[in-house]
């Protein structure tokens, strides 16, 4: 009796093979955009100068002594401005303003202002590009986080606690993007958060000698905890930049 015709299994999937390239051919041609229809563009490399106007919000922490609400103009210089990682360096200075809390006096006279506390940030930021190298629709979205040191001047009128901002360092993330206007210009956009730790004198602990409180109910601007905290001050930056090269 004859045995019946076999084909090896490779051979047996030889038609399906044909009939899989066959259908998937075409879709895989239409995958993707012609080049001059990608919404994706590369960005120019080099170096990037960013004059920078910016917006300190915030309410100075819950005693309201530390700067806020007020303007900034700086510069920033960014390196890699084309690549993945990007790295910063920017200044600004700002006239602010914060209140003043007097613990010596009566509660209803606490607290006065506001004050201008002028200020200044230097910072140093590392940049994540999310987009890489390209922009997308002209648009290259970016996380970061920078580092850097506020300064703010030592005489603010009629604090006598002893209290002064001095100089504070500060951590400060922040999102925002780039639109390219022209391969070399663009406007940039990001807000921040600084994140800083306000220092009180020990006057903040004492009672007020015109108003005295009792053990149950004191009357210190800080009766009790740490003369000290964490508080976070956002800012928004809006700037004109320049991509060239060395």
């Amino acid at each position: 009796m004859r045995k019946p015709l076999t084909l090896p299994f490779t051979q047996s999937l030889f038609p399906f093979t044909l009939l899989l390239l066959a259908w998937t051919t075409p879709s895989a041609a239409q995958v993707g955009h012609p080049p001059d229809a990608s919404p994706f563009r590369d960005l120019k490399a080099g170096h990037s100068i960013t004059p920078l106007f910016g917006y300190v919000g915030g309410s100075g922490g819950p005693l309201g002594v530390g700067p806020h609400k007020g303007t900034t103009i700086g510069l920033r210089y960014d390196l890699r401005t084309a690549s993945t990682i990007q790295f910063g360096l920017g200044y600004a200075r700002g006239n602010l303003e914060r209140l003043v809390v007097n613990p010596f006096v009566a509660l209803a006279n606490r607290t006065s202002g506001p004050f201008e506390q002028t200020t200044s940030f230097v910072d140093l930021s590392v940049q994540l590009n999310l987009t890489g190298g390209k922009s997308w629709h002209r648009l290259a979205p970016y996380a970061s986080l920078g580092a850097g040191l506020a300064f703010g001047n030592a005489d603010v009128a009629s604090d006598s606690s002893g209290y002064e901002f001095g100089n504070k360092f500060y951590v400060a993330p922040a999102i925002g993007t780039r639109l390219f206007i022209t391969d070399a210009l663009h406007l940039r956009a990001d807000v921040r958060g600084l994140f800083w730790n306000l220092k009180y004198p020990d006057s903040y602990g004492r009672e007020p000698v015109e108003e005295p409180g009792t053990p149950e109910e004191p009357n210190a601007v800080k009766p009790q905890g740490s003369l000290s905290e964490w508080t976070l001050t956002p800012m928004l930056q809006v700037g004109l930049g320049y991509v060239f090269s060395w």
